[in-house]
């Protein structure tokens, strides 16, 4: 294969977009954060600390779109072994790997207050950290592994075990009993919430397709700095 085949090299066009989309995601997060805050009432029984559901939520439901685009493109790997298709899902791998650190972190934090605790072994919250735990062994493995084919077959299949384990995260509150309340959602909120919880989740949105796409990016460059590398090793040009 020839490197310049995976040389990358951003068109101004292409790096004019990223400014402007981390900087829309950026000014938008900003504005629904201060108006939901702001603009919201102190909720009955947790006073203001239920305004960290404008973050906490929407970071779940950025984990759980993550991890669809993760088994959306490492079935497609499998199927037509489409370099593009792994990097796209390491990169969202990555990514719904952050979201889901900041979900538990959030959850921890409310659940102090609400629960007495910073942590019960909780249906919910025991879910979420396994489904943690599954993608940061994803990324380890990646790392561990040199072979390029190898790696992105056995990163396909463990994202695909991952993505599975979202269904019983979210539906792990209605299976068990459990101290997590029952999924938030715009048609289960007090519409004095709901705006508040809909704007975020579309700033969150952008936030996500911003690093999804930032993280793409730098892959493709690794991807051609080995190819590079491997290249000059065996002598070529």
């Amino acid at each position: 294969m020839n490197v310049a085949d995976w040389s990358f090299d951003p068109s101004r066009t292409g790096r004019r977009t990223g400014i402007w989309l981390v900087l829309a995601a950026v000014v938008v997060l900003m504005a629904t954060q201060t108006y939901a805050i702001t603009n919201s009432p102190a909720e009955g029984d947790m006073g203001h600390l239920q305004k960290i559901m404008y973050v906490h939520v929407p970071a779940a439901w950025m984990t759980f779109l993550s991890f669809f685009v993760v088994l959306v493109f490492s079935v497609s790997y499998l199927w037509r072994r489409r370099e593009t298709d792994d990097l796209i899902a390491a990169s969202a791998a990555e990514v719904g790997a952050v979201f889901n650190g900041l979900t538990l972190a959030l959850g921890m934090i409310w659940g102090r207050p609400t629960w007495g605790v910073w942590w019960a072994w909780d249906a919910r919250l025991t879910s979420t950290l396994v489904l943690f735990l599954i993608f940061v062994g994803y990324l380890a493995l990646r790392g561990f592994v040199d072979d390029a084919g190898q790696r992105a077959r056995w990163s396909a299949a463990v994202g695909i075990i991952g993505a599975i384990n979202v269904p019983i995260v979210y539906m792990s509150v209605m299976w068990w009993r459990t101290l997590h309340q029952q999924p938030s959602s715009p048609s289960t909120l007090d519409p004095a919430y709901t705006l508040g919880l809909r704007i975020n989740a579309i700033a969150m949105l952008l936030v996500l397709i911003y690093f999804i796409r930032k993280r793409y990016e730098i892959a493709r460059l690794e991807r051609a700095v080995e190819h590079a590398a491997q290249s000059a090793a065996m002598g070529g040009r």
